[in-house]
């Protein structure tokens, strides 16, 4: 088969140059290469002499790529062998028996790889060696001097792309990489030079004051620069302008192409650099400052790329170490383009930069592919343009961007399709490009038509393949039969890159909104969730709280769940923050829960989520409180207060730790771990059926039981000062109130049965009451309740069991308060105790009150 050079270097070429991993490349350029060579494998490597050994950069074969970095340790044997086996052929060594030479047998010996005949060509820039291109056959197939003739041919740019490899992992750091990634995709984004400058100063304009950028050819006698395009605030513009030069401005030009020259110039004076102000004045610019940098591949000297500064902003040492990085990526768009203008046919040329202008000339891509087909149909005699997608899942083809002479515009046709087509279209290695002027007799072509409501119509499917992965196809439609030809064809196939880059970039582009909004969401979430906890240290950690705070540490770096129980007001969540924040998911989010605050109809959607849709209201996509919580710690406070169905439902969490929105069908994976509190008693309400004691089970893994403040006086002192500065913050006093002589002794006296919480409260009341003289706390004075001497009046035939008194006391205080349990003068309130203590002492005693009193 006749293989046109022309045709087969550039098709080589962008697969070796069209991805920034290496691996990627040489599997794809692999896959191209068997079209034409019988091969199996190559392998990418350079000699190391450090570790006289072998250093394998990237291996490809028909099923796998890999970037790796492995050495080959060679005998004295191997590395004096001087391919005696060898027949050189282009500069290219080819060996029908591998076996008889030392690396060579070493090599393969160490990859394990069977091989049948086997080609080296050595990488080099000049006289030096970078590397060698290993090609392999393992079948009956051997090498010979035309495949070694077609493979030379490819020598420099695996040199470019090895080379490029070696200075990127030695080089870059992980900022550096992140700009040079993203300048390279805008330089090397189109084969229109000045479309790709024009992109890239958009970019740099993100990162240094430039304001236009010259690319300038290199001139072996210096007598003139050669600029080839142009890029400033208006857009890019190719061109071939020639600066004359003075002989100054050529001295001083040689010294930046000596062969030692810097990676980079810089030049806060303009008039410091006589070539630099003669192209100013030609080009009737005016620059403040300005950065060179030489372009070059290998030893050969390429040109220049010029950025200029206007104004006020001067472009700084940091803005040119930057612009260095990018000097592989320029050398290799200006080469590309002056091979492009050299070679390129005009038609062909002419017709593939126009297109590519149309078809990523906008990330709406539904208005790229109606400009593309405005220009298309002044060569092919399509009506119709579409792009397609391929679900595997569901076995379907969706058109949903669809372009006519009316405009572009996003629509949802399917085709479905049977197990036997599924097979075709999931087999990538076998799809194909296609015409069908007959398209409604077509298997793929035909349920497309039926969902677009054609009849008679002709059709060009070009399928969007890039490194083995199919993104989608592009297709022509025309009404009737016979409208297309292979000359259409082989415009289409010019293309496959352009809309491939197109609809990536789109999807893209499309993600990182999506991505951007989502992180907004969180952002906003957490700001509206955190609450700001003065100071990181627990009042009472060495003193009250010195058993719980062991068992924090005991707990924290697990993920075993952690059950906080304690009357209301102890401190729950501050434990519950300690925790997390000694944990290893103190990083991760930190995500607060009221169960009790929740309405029992927006609990499903608040804890889990809803889909778009879901529900009346459901206008967008929501996450719920456990997918936020992923990475990190949920704490669910007031436990006991979920209704017996949300209780259901949360042990399935808990229990599978997966979730899944309202209204959606896919369970979502959540790695988190639960901190529940509850100042209820959980025993009392399984005996009554009120709370699942599977449920308990499953939170009641390490239980941490925090005193209330009447249990733990020694730590109201503390507490008191940390109150107080903190108050003062908050009221903006000019100075930190002081305590009244008596004030610890009334504290220290008062039960405190809202605990910490009414303490603070307490304090924040003294500071107002009092902020001109110091702090006391005389309205803690025990109230008087008269109404409870009555009670304590016993007769001699009452029981003396304690729970009956208790009991009869109990009733008799419910009786003067008629059955109220909190507030003011309330039964809690006259026996001095918690509500939330009261009730579960009455649960456990048997008396009723509530609506069970009724």
């Amino acid at each position: 088969m006749h293989i046109d050079d022309n045709d087969f270097f550039r098709e080589a070429t962008m697969r070796i140059c069209g991805s920034l991993e290496i691996e990627k490349a040489l599997g794809s350029c692999l896959q191209f290469l068997r079209k034409s060579i019988p091969l199996d494998r190559l392998i990418l490597q350079r000699f190391d002499e450090t570790q006289n050994a072998m250093r394998t950069i990237a291996v490809a074969t028909a099923t796998e790529c890999l970037s790796v970095d492995y050495l080959t340790p060679l005998s004295e044997e191997a590395r004096n062998c001087a391919h005696e086996e060898m027949t050189e052929s282009h500069g290219v060594y080819i060996s029908e028996t591998p076996d008889t030479c030392g690396i060579s047998r070493e090599m393969l010996e160490f990859h394990d790889v069977p091989c049948t005949s086997l080609m080296v060509m050595p990488l080099q820039s000049e006289e030096l060696i970078v590397g060698h291109l290993v090609c392999i056959t393992e079948g009956e197939e051997k090498l010979n001097t035309e495949h070694a003739r077609l493979i030379s041919l490819l020598r420099d740019p695996f040199t470019i792309a090895l080379s490029n490899t070696l200075k990127h992992r030695n080089e870059l750091k992980l900022y550096d990489r992140n700009f040079f990634w993203e300048a390279t995709m805008r330089i090397c984004s189109s084969l229109e030079i000045e479309e790709a400058m024009f992109s890239t100063l958009q970019f740099l304009q993100q990162e240094m004051p430039v304001s236009i950028m010259f690319l300038e050819h290199y001139s072996e006698d210096l007598q003139s620069n050669r600029t080839i395009a142009i890029a400033d605030s208006t857009g890019g513009k190719s061109v071939d302008l020639l600066t004359p030069l003075s002989p100054k401005a050529q001295d001083r030009a040689l010294s930046y192409y000596s062969k030692t020259p810097q990676k980079v110039y810089l030049f806060e004076d303009i008039n410091a650099l006589p070539m630099g102000k003669e192209m100013m004045q030609f080009h009737k610019v005016d620059l403040s400052s300005i950065i060179l940098l030489p372009l070059q591949i290998g030893e050969q000297k390429l040109g220049l790329i010029v950025l200029g500064s206007e104004g006020e902003g001067m472009f700084t040492q940091e803005h040119a170490n930057l612009i260095s990085l990018l000097s592989e990526p320029f050398a290799i768009a200006l080469s590309n383009t002056l091979k492009h203008r050299s070679e390129l046919k005009l038609y062909d040329r002419d017709f593939f930069w126009e297109a590519t202008t149309r078809i990523c000339g906008s990330l709406n891509i539904e208005k790229a592919l109606w400009q593309s087909l405005l220009f298309l149909q002044d060569y092919i005699p399509a009506e119709e343009a579409s792009l397609n997608f391929y679900d595997p899942e569901k076995g379907t083809i969706t058109l949903n961007i669809h372009a006519d002479k009316s405009g572009g515009r996003l629509v949802n046709f399917q085709a479905h399709y049977p197990p036997e087509i599924r097979a075709i279209l999931e087999d990538v290695n076998q799809l194909g490009d296609f015409i069908e002027n007959r398209a409604e007799e077509h298997p793929i072509a035909k349920p497309i038509l039926k969902a677009m409501g054609k009849g008679k119509s002709s059709v060009i499917n070009v399928r969007l393949i890039v490194e083995g992965h199919w993104i989608g196809s592009v297709s022509l439609w025309a009404e009737g039969w016979d409208k297309f030809n292979e000359e259409h064809m082989r415009l289409m196939k010019q293309l496959k890159q352009p809309f491939f880059i197109a609809l990536s970039n789109s999807r893209r582009f499309s993600e990182l909104l999506e991505l951007k909004d989502l992180l907004a969401d969180d952002n906003r979430y957490l700001q509206e969730e955190l609450q700001k906890i003065s100071g990181s240290e627990i009042i009472g950690a060495d003193f009250g709280l010195k058993d719980v705070m062991d068992k924090v540490r005991r707990v924290a770096t697990l993920s075993s769940p952690v059950l906080l129980q304690g009357e209301t007001g102890v401190g729950k969540e501050i434990i519950a923050a300690a925790i997390h924040n000694s944990s290893q998911r103190r990083d991760g989010p930190f995500i607060k829960v009221n169960c009790g605050a929740i309405p029992e109809t927006l609990m499903d959607s608040e804890l889990f989520g809803h889909e778009k849709g879901a529900f009346t209201g459901a206008i967008d996509q929501k996450r719920g409180r456990f997918e936020r919580a992923n990475g990190g710690t949920i704490f669910l406070d007031e436990i006991g207060e979920l209704s017996p169905e949300a209780q259901v439902r949360l042990l399935r969490v808990l229990q599978e730790m997966e979730i899944e929105r309202v209204g959606g069908t896919d369970p979502i994976e959540v790695d988190i771990r639960v901190i529940a509190a509850t100042h209820r008693d959980l025993d009392a309400m399984i005996r009554e059926g009120t709370f699942r004691e599977d449920l308990y089970f499953r939170l009641d893994v390490f239980p941490i039981y925090i005193p209330p403040l009447r249990e733990r006086s020694g730590d109201v002192p503390g507490l008191v000062q940390h109150f107080i500065q903190k108050k003062s913050r908050e009221l903006q006093l000019t100075s930190i109130p002081t305590l009244a002589p008596n004030a610890y002794d009334q504290l220290l006296a008062h039960h405190w049965p809202g605990n910490v919480r009414e303490l603070e409260n307490a304090v924040e009341r003294a500071i107002i009451l009092h902020r001109e003289e110091p702090l006391s706390f005389d309205e803690l004075a025990p109230k008087e309740k008269s109404e409870m001497v009555s009670v304590f009046v016993s007769k001699d035939n009452e029981s003396c069991n304690l729970d009956q008194v208790t009991t009869n006391h109990i009733r008799k205080v419910l009786e003067i308060t008629r059955g109220r349990v909190e507030g003011e003068k309330g039964a809690a309130d006259l026996l001095g105790i918690n509500p939330g203590t009261l009730r579960g002492r009455m649960r456990k005693l048997g008396i009723s009150f509530g609506r069970n009193n009724k």
